[in-house]
């Protein structure tokens, strides 16, 4: 890759595609749906996204990280705040988001939607 990686503006934008589940290939290499990142006129790098699904996967297993343990052994309270968070996030707007959630979590899709219910009667909506 010749430097690329050791490039100040890969190195900055790198978090950033780490957290999105994107992968960071040479701007040569980009296909038709990557997202080319220029600086000062020169292409740097192209970022691939990840597909929805991917995404949730990707964003779940974060949380997981974050939480240190698997989603499934949090109280209530917590997985409350996790299906808050992803909705915040457009988890829910993903095909099969509820049931992946709910899987994750260790609950039943009634239950998901029933701390969804509870999170939007809260926000007065």
């Amino acid at each position: 890759m010749n430097g690329f990686g050791d490039d100040p503006f890969v190195t900055a934008v790198k978090p950033l595609v780490d957290a999105m589940g994107g992968e960071m290939l040479p701007p040569d290499q980009a296909g038709t749906d990557d997202v080319v990142l220029s600086w000062e006129g020169t292409d740097v790098v192209a970022v691939r996204l990840p597909q929805l699904a991917d995404s949730l996967d990707h964003i779940l297993a974060a949380l997981e990280r974050k939480q240190g343990k698997p989603l499934a052994d949090l109280d209530r309270k917590a997985k409350q705040e996790v299906v808050r968070i992803l909705e915040a996030r457009g988890a829910f707007s993903v095909r099969h988001g509820v049931e992946t959630v709910a899987s994750a979590l260790g609950v039943s899709r009634f239950t998901v939607y029933n701390y969804l219910n509870r999170e939007n009667a809260a926000k007065g909506g």
